[in-house]
């Protein structure tokens, strides 16, 4: 069986070699980690977590809930290492982010089919079946050599940033509490409540405070899925509070009214010693984070083991460049996968990973596709970034909007998602993924 070449051992990288594998095709997985690192990342692992340890809903009501069981169902290794290294977090699936790498990376090194290389990559593979999947961190030389891919078509970069994370011991929980919004799942997040005079100090220095030095950074070319926190206060001066500090569902147990906002903490290991600032993505300079954020009553003593820091991503104007297999038009052998194409997130990037290796596998045995069709949201996902109609692309998570309606009525939002999913789920069970 001919060798694949898979480029990154992100969550796409590492889903699609593992996929590949397991349908007996032998694969060479080649990531720069540990010999070249990248100021986001901080272990050899494989799939490591930069920007959150959560891969948010785990409820079918909600579309990333479905692709999640989509890929449990189609035999995911990264929805098994995060099922099974989980930590409390409501309705969502959050992971110990060090022991979920871990087990990511044992898997595929210990796996018959998976030779691993290390080293920087600085040339695509001039012949053979390669799957690119190297993400929002792709280093300077390989992204030349994707430029030169597409000399005609645009290539375009952004800006993600990393919330910090402080220790447990040193939040002060006299002025915070656990608690879930709408006492919804169990009550995992901690809940730093800021009054309006709180919270309008706070607002001045963050808009004031320093950033560290970005090159070609700019507020207009910020994705809204993952924006700095003082980009997004510096849009008006209750832009956060009615965003990620709404305080909407939540009840300050010791006056039993919600506060004007909150800054909600979720637990980022096992042992709950680590939380993460929630919506605090930020690219402030290191000694600024902790003069701010300090202005959080529940904080003000915090301990960070980890700062805030940005780092670049990078996408291609998929409509133009990929098909519905995340192949290269007319270079079919190439195909890329993860955030690099569009999909936006640590599900949708494993499910890019899934779809591409699931087919390439398919092709490389001589069967036909299996065509995950829009219903699906493994297949909506992949049609989008293929969509030649899109104009003006930008990344996307996977929503219901992707997905056709039902054509008929279903009262309640809840119950028209639930039986979205389920004929999702149907029309998955159809398809041959051998």
């Amino acid at each position: 069986m001919e060798q694949v070449i898979v480029i990154g051992a992100g969550l796409a990288g590492s889903e699609a070699a593992w996929q590949l594998a397991q349908r007996g095709i032998p694969v060479e997985l080649r990531e720069m980690k540990p010999k070249k690192m990248t100021p986001a990342h901080h272990t050899a692992y494989f799939g490591e977590l930069v920007c959150s340890n959560s891969l948010r809903s785990d409820q079918l009501e909600n579309a990333v809930g479905l692709l999640k069981e989509e890929l449990r169902r189609c035999g995911s290794l990264i929805m098994a290492c995060a099922d099974a290294h989980r930590v409390e977090a409501g309705g969502a699936l959050a992971v110990d982010r060090h022991a979920f790498a871990a087990a990511i990376t044992e898997k595929i090194k210990g796996h018959p089919n998976i030779t691993v290389a290390e080293g920087e990559v600085t040339e695509l593979p001039p012949e053979g079946q390669v799957i690119l999947a190297t993400g929002p961190l792709t280093s300077e030389a390989l992204s030349a050599e994707i430029r030169k891919l597409f000399p005609d078509s645009k290539y375009l970069n952004f800006f993600d940033a990393a919330a910090p994370l402080v220790t447990f011991d040193s939040i002060d929980m006299e002025q915070a509490w656990f608690a879930s919004r709408y006492d919804r799942g169990t009550p995992d997040y901690i809940n730093c409540p800021l009054t309006r005079e709180e919270y309008d100090a706070f607002w001045t220095e963050l808009t004031q405070a320093q950033e560290a030095e970005v090159h070609g950074f700019e507020d207009a070319g910020v994705f809204e899925g993952c924006m700095p926190v003082e980009v997004m206060a510096r849009r008006g001066r209750d832009t956060l509070a009615y965003g990620p500090l709404k305080p909407v569902g939540l009840k300050d147990p010791r006056t039993g009214k919600e506060p004007h906002a909150v800054v909600q903490l979720r637990k980022d290991n096992a042992q709950g010693s680590i939380y993460n600032m929630v919506g605090f993505q930020t690219h402030l300079k290191f000694p600024e984070q902790k003069r701010v954020f300090s202005m959080i009553p529940a904080l003000r003593q915090a301990e960070y083991v980890r700062y805030g820091v940005m780092h670049r991503n990078t996408f291609l104007d998929s409509p133009r460049l990929l098909d519905r297999y995340y192949r290269v038009r007319g270079q079919e052998r190439l195909m890329f996968a993860g955030q690099i194409t569009g999909v936006e997130g640590y599900v949708e990037s494993t499910a890019s990973g899934c779809l591409a290796a699931v087919e390439l596998a398919r092709r490389l045995a001589g069967k036909s596709p299996a065509n995950f069709p829009q219903e699906t949201a493994l297949g909506a996902l992949a049609l989008y970034i293929s969509d030649q109609s899109v104009v003006n692309f930008q990344p996307m998570n996977i929503n219901f909007g992707l997905i056709p309606p039902l054509g008929c009525r279903v009262k309640g939002k809840r119950n028209k998602n639930a039986a979205i999913s389920q004929r999702a789920l149907g029309a998955l069970g159809k398809l041959d993924l051998d």
